[in-house]
């Protein structure tokens, strides 16, 4: 099942650091975990599903290079970011 609109408004607004902010590491990587965290259930559910499965990987890896970004530039809005979506650190 697809995100609606209202839960990616409900993120955005959620992880935002200001009024118009939708584009910032912050939102896309919970977008991101968000998405994620459909795709496994799908998965879970479809397991012969190899094209979402690839997808899933490449969502995967897109956060994680987001997540390498953010650690870089600013490591306390990365904890802080980590602990709220329950993300593992390395």
């Amino acid at each position: 099942m697809a995100m609606t609109k209202e839960d990616k408004t409900k993120l955005i607004s959620d992880y935002s650091r200001h009024d118009t902010d939708t584009g910032s590491p912050e939102v896309q990587i919970a977008i991101l975990t968000r998405r994620i965290q459909q795709l496994t259930e799908h998965l879970r559910n479809n397991s012969h599903d190899n094209s979402s499965r690839r997808g899933l990987l490449k969502l995967v890896g897109q956060r994680r290079r987001l997540l390498a970004y953010l650690r870089r530039k600013d490591y306390g809005r990365f904890v802080a970011l980590a602990e709220k979506l329950n993300l593992r650190q390395r």
